[in-house]
């Protein structure tokens, strides 16, 4: 179980509950939703800021994850997304959705940190949901108990998709990310990457071609 995204204590704030929306905002916004939350946020709301932070923590920290494979640098990398979101909350517009400017914080950091470490040289050993190689645990824990033979067959074919996932180029590998593990759409991938959603759609088919091509004898 993760703890809590940041300490109460160093922001100065009280437990996460969500913000009363009775507000309102002059925005128009929906006054429960993200955007509107974190513009309550970003004029001193601590609570609603915790809120989001405790909301999000889990799912940014599995995209974090699936980039790093390694639990204990996924947590540092999540606390440093919501720090980031902190730190810049008073910058903060509502011009696009709350979750695709979160998503592109952590994936430039996810970036940022494959470079530094030059991560990409070990991409066709690394896979998405294998155990931390610290812990020997994962951050999914299957809720059926297959067969030793299902479960040798499902690991065979997942080790492949994610060897393959790993080494497509870095854009195609984060759009696959979004999309089949976070249920990013689209316009959510193509804002957070900065791209037209026609742009989008001809990067998500080209890596899933190749994906194709890759795995035609698990298909």
């Amino acid at each position: 179980m993760a703890t809590l995204v940041l300490d109460n204590s160093s922001l100065g704030a009280g437990p996460a509950t969500q913000p009363d929306g009775r507000q309102g905002l002059a925005t128009g916004l929906d006054p429960m939703s993200d955007a509107a939350i974190m513009l309550h946020a970003a004029a001193g709301d601590e609570a609603g800021f915790n809120y989001l932070a405790e909301k999000y923590h889990r799912p940014i920290y599995h995209f974090l994850f699936r980039m790093v494979h390694n639990q204990a640098i996924a947590e540092e990398l999540a606390q440093e997304v919501f720090l980031r979101v902190y730190r810049s909350r008073q910058s903060y517009r509502a011009e696009a959705r709350f979750s695709t400017w979160l998503y592109r914080i952590a994936t430039n950091l996810a970036v940022n940190y494959a470079r530094d470490t030059k991560y990409e040289r070990a991409a066709r050993n690394v896979y998405l949901d294998a155990p931390d190689e610290q812990t020997g645990t994962t951050p999914d824990v299957a809720d059926d108990e297959p067969s030793v033979e299902q479960r040798l067959l499902r690991e065979e074919r997942m080790k492949a998709i994610r060897t393959h996932v790993m080494a497509l180029p870095e854009r195609q590998r984060m759009a696959v990310l979004m999309h089949k593990y976070q249920g990013m759409d689209y316009r959510e991938i193509g804002e957070v990457l900065k791209l037209s959603e026609s742009a989008t759609k001809s990067l998500l088919f080209r890596a899933y071609q190749t994906l194709r091509g890759k795995l035609k004898d698990f298909v």
